[in-house]
């Protein structure tokens, strides 16, 4: 029976089922695709929850869940790639009652991004900062401008943004159109703009940890074309 949640699927080898399924925020479909496609591993699969629902994150833990019962015999290993992402401590209860479910350490997408020690050290020298990552500067105008009625009443800005200083892009890789949209997006809002590569810091290691914790003979080899089918469903 369909869900009914949009999600986004993706596997390395079509003639064999993966043995381990990612379930993910939509924000970071992209990013875990090229880690894997990078690898060229042909084991994993890829399903994601709506990238918006950022916005509301009462429904991620259930969602979370409804992807864990769906799929937990179809595959030998669920991994969740969310952060905490405002769920107050939910999608932790939830991955307990549903047992054998790990998922990456961390509040939200920034940390595991720069690094816990990194974001740390960052946040307490740079208090009143506002973040963004490659999806969220290719989606600023549609989640901040918009979704924030910024474009409608302009006077908001100071009421979100007047206690934020500067601006930082945590940049997951080199793409100079999307440094353009960022320091753009800084001096829309009117605050110091600082870009920091970050590359895909602990999403990459929790997936390579991940695959190197896989029992002998359940790590697929790489393709020839060391290609990443996707398909939407």
């Amino acid at each position: 029976m369909g869900t009914g949640i949009p999600e986004l699927s993706a596997t390395t080898d079509m003639d064999k089922a993966p043995t381990t399924l990612i379930i993910a925020c939509g924000a970071l479909a992209r990013e875990i695709l090229a880690v894997i496609e990078r690898a060229g591993w042909t084991n994993l699969s890829i399903t994601c929850l709506p990238a918006i629902w950022h916005n509301y994150p009462d429904r991620i833990p259930e969602g979370v869940r409804q992807k864990i019962r769906e799929n937990r015999d179809r595959y030998d290993r669920l991994l969740v790639l969310y952060a905490d992402c405002g769920t107050g401590g939910e999608l932790d209860r939830v991955l307990e009652e549903e047992g054998g479910v790990e998922r990456i350490a961390g509040p939200h997408c920034y940390e595991f991004y720069a690094g816990s020690a990194a974001f740390a050290a960052m946040h307490e020298a740079e208090l009143g900062t506002f973040y963004l990552t490659d999806y969220l500067v290719r989606q600023f105008d549609k989640l901040i401008i918009e979704g924030l009625a910024l474009d409608r009443h302009p006077e908001l800005r100071e009421a979100y943004f007047g206690n934020y200083k500067k601006l930082i892009y945590l940049a997951q890789r080199d793409d100079p159109a999307l440094d353009a949209k960022a320091e753009a997006a800084a001096a829309r809002l009117g605050l110091a703009y600082e870009r920091r590569f970050t590359g895909y810091g602990e999403l990459q290691s929790f997936i390579e940890e991940a695959q190197r914790m896989l029992p002998p003979g359940n790590t697929a080899p790489a393709s020839p074309s060391g290609k990443t089918a996707a398909r939407s469903h």
